[in-house]
């Protein structure tokens, strides 16, 4: 049988239904007492206000370790997510190359050092015999040039076998510090060249929220008595605390007219956080009043976001709302949906519960 409900019927339908299973849900038994729910009077108070921006929390120490040496990647030992230590090898670069230097350098030091023993010999020899009076004073001077001479080219031989040690040194890639693996950005085969990036390092702690001003707010920003970042909580809530410390960079990007803010978490709260964890930022100035309502009394489904309100004739009600900032203990602003006469049930899920009704005081 063909479908005989309009298609533009059908999303109605769905929400009646939805509806209907929300009630039974919230359905008592008949025999059971109603549930009693306290209330609150939505009221003004004093509160610190301000303004809010999304910021996002980052290590205060990372790096991008790069290659000093030519040659194939041969080993990646690490992976993204691995905790390293530092001077843990990281990477293995063909090293035949630079072996190869320094055999030949290991092989000049060796012969500069032979020529040096000669030229020493030969010194001690005209020495010897200028004071016996069988050599001049013009063959004793070109014997100790000589020994200078020698002595400076194995100096340069030496140098250059250190030189080859550390460019051998440089085909194993190892961490300056302890951290982790955030990426990596070549595989086993690829081309290694100087200056190019192979991974990327954080160290875990400290961690710092970073924040980008509007130029039109720079100056409310600076002048704000309190900065307070907020920890992402449960059913859009969240704590609020200080950073430990705030740095402002002197430039402005050019293409979005913003100030870079970097504000350093205290170890505690920074410990529930990871990089990349997007958090609130606020700057709290002078004081104003608004209309709270604690955080427990907020009901959040989906896009809806309502509090219960006592009815005369229904018990509770359901009141569609629009938040504003939260301030913590103090609760949750409510800019609009609410009247100051209001009493507002504490727990949304008991006062939506048939036969619900306010608590006596």
């Amino acid at each position: 049988m063909p479908n005989l409900i309009p298609r533009t019927f059908a999303p109605l339908a769905v929400s009646a239904l939805l509806a209907l299973t929300a009630v039974l849900a919230h359905a008592t038994p008949a025999d059971a007492a109603p549930p009693e729910v306290a209330v609150v009077k939505a009221a003004s108070q004093t509160v610190a206000v301000g303004f809010e921006f999304d910021g996002v929390v980052e290590p205060v120490k990372q790096s991008t370790v790069s290659a000093q040496a030519s040659g194939r990647v041969v080993q990646l030992a690490v992976a993204a997510g691995d905790r390293v230590r530092a001077g843990q090898l990281l990477a293995t670069i063909d090293d035949r190359e630079s072996q190869t230097g320094l055999q030949r350098s290991q092989a000049q030091v060796a012969q500069a050092e032979a020529e040096l023993r000669n030229a020493q010999a030969n010194a001690r020899r005209t020495r010897d015999l200028q004071a016996q009076g069988f050599v001049s004073q013009a063959a004793l001077d070109t014997a100790e040039a000589g020994l200078k001479a020698t002595q400076a080219a194995k100096d340069q031989a030496a140098a250059g076998e250190r030189q080859s040690a550390l460019a051998q040194a440089f085909t194993r890639v190892t961490a300056p510090y302890d951290g982790w693996v955030r990426e990596t950005l070549v595989q086993p085969g690829d081309l290694a060249v100087p200056g190019k990036p192979l991974l990327t390092l954080y160290a875990p702690m400290p961690l710092r929220a970073v924040v980008h001003v509007p130029l039109s707010r720079g100056a409310a920003a600076r002048a704000a008595a309190q900065v307070e970042v907020q920890i992402p909580g449960g059913n859009g809530s969240g704590s609020w605390f200080k950073p430990v410390n705030r740095e402002v960079l002197p430039v402005a990007d050019a293409v979005a007219q913003t100030v870079e803010w970097r504000l350093e978490l205290p170890p505690g709260p920074a410990a529930q956080l990871a990089p990349g964890q997007q958090v609130r930022v606020r700057f709290s100035g002078s004081e104003a009043a608004r209309m709270l309502v604690p955080a427990s009394a907020v009901l959040r489904r989906g896009e809806l976001t309502a509090v219960y309100v006592v009815s005369p004739q229904a018990g509770f009600v359901l009141k569609a709302v629009r938040l504003g900032a939260d301030h913590g203990a103090a609760g949750v602003e409510v800019v609009a949906g609410l009247a100051p006469e209001d009493q507002v049930a504490i727990d949304p899920v008991r006062a939506g519960l048939t036969g619900a009704r306010p608590a006596a005081r």
